[in-house]
């Protein structure tokens, strides 16, 4: 794939925080970018050339995106596959692909495909019917976890199966839609991989991070994390697998369970740069954003090394307002996202603090 130049234009769907990083890295290599998202005045919309006011699935705006851009990619998972393939159609180099998006968007497709390439995860079983939820809660145990197939994030979409006798009440608790129940996962910790994979095929995988939930929401990641030599080989076969599975183009993230025995789990994929990979901004001379942008412009990757340990760590709802007190802090550093009501829960930007050079 020829690399595109400086000037060139690069689409982006959806302006919220991980569009609005996307188009400062690609400014910062000289790239003009064009927003599509339904919100006005978006985040990312604000740093960007211009902005498309229109649904993810509007035949004219996507048209008129793809014909106004060298190259399109998406800053979520949530996108209509079928919008990534009319996108195609109208000349613009599109990535990650339509094979990639639709199988994040499906968590039964998603775990099918993991295992089939290599890169176990939790048993699990789909679920169509308050029956089926009860079965299968007896066939994998329980406490188990039903999720909605389709959508959900932060938590959303999901809820724990204590009993075989409440399997029922949670399928209908999550509105009947289909789902899939998952084995639970007896892990020590959390761990995540961001990599990614230019359109020649060469990979380039970040050090692994280590990650803290709280409510279902990341609270924060620690990069590098302390893991052993062989614990991280083996994440990072893992990642390449995934890459290649999917013929994918792009910056992935990898969520990892590690049991107790060492053995890794695949939780979840996601198709774009990721909130556990906000360290590499101030961790790496390359970050997740700009190796991105290169990725989908076809030109080399950057390196990954770290060369500082960062964690990092979200500003949910008002915890934006410490932003005078934070920016005062030598260590740390402040990425906002320019949105406006900071309700409870919603991720309004994030800080790195820097631990060791």
């Amino acid at each position: 794939m020829t690399p595109l130049p400086p000037g060139s234009t690069i689409g982006i769907l959806g302006g919220g925080q991980l569009g609005r990083m996307l188009s400062q890295a690609a400014a910062r290599l000289g790239f003009d970018v064009c927003i599509l998202d339904p919100q006005e005045n978006s985040p990312a919309g604000r740093v960007s050339k211009g902005q498309i006011v229109a649904a993810y699935d509007n035949p004219t705006a996507l048209d008129v995106l793809g014909k106004a851009c060298d190259a399109v990619t998406f800053e979520f998972e949530n996108v209509p596959a079928a919008s990534v393939e009319r996108l195609q159609k109208t000349g613009a180099r599109v990535a990650p692909g339509a094979l990639a998006l639709a199988t994040a968007q499906d968590r039964l497709e998603e775990k099918t495909f993991l295992n089939r390439v290599g890169a176990p995860t939790v048993r699990f079983l789909p679920v169509d019917t308050a029956e089926q939820a009860r079965e299968a809660a007896q066939r994998l145990g329980v406490p188990s976890l039903l999720k909605t197939r389709r959508e959900g994030y932060d938590g959303k979409g999901q809820v724990w199966v204590r009993s075989v006798a409440g399997a029922g009440r949670a399928f209908r608790q999550l509105g009947e839609r289909p789902a899939i129940l998952e084995a639970a996962a007896p892990f020590t910790r959390e761990l995540s991989v961001i990599a990614a994979r230019g359109w020649d095929g060469r990979t380039a995988v970040y050090p692994i991070g280590e990650n803290r939930h709280g409510g279902g929401i990341l609270r924060s990641t620690l990069a590098p994390a302390d893991i052993d030599e062989r614990l991280e080989r083996r994440a990072r076969i893992i990642a390449r697998r995934i890459l290649k599975g999917l013929d994918y183009v792009g910056v992935l993230g990898v969520e990892l369970f590690e049991l107790e025995n060492g053995r890794l789990l695949v939780n979840e994929i996601a198709p774009r740069v990721h909130n556990t990979g906000h360290w590499t901004q101030d961790g790496c001379d390359c970050d997740q954003f700009e190796q991105h942008i290169r990725a989908v412009a076809g030109w080399p990757l950057g390196p990954t090394a770290a060369h500082a340990r960062v964690e990092m760590s979200n500003l949910l709802g008002e915890d934006v307002d410490r932003w005078e007190k934070l920016a005062g802090l030598t260590d740390v550093r402040v990425h906002l996202y320019g949105k406006g009501e900071a309700r409870p829960g919603r991720k309004m930007g994030h800080v790195n603090r820097i631990l060791e050079r």
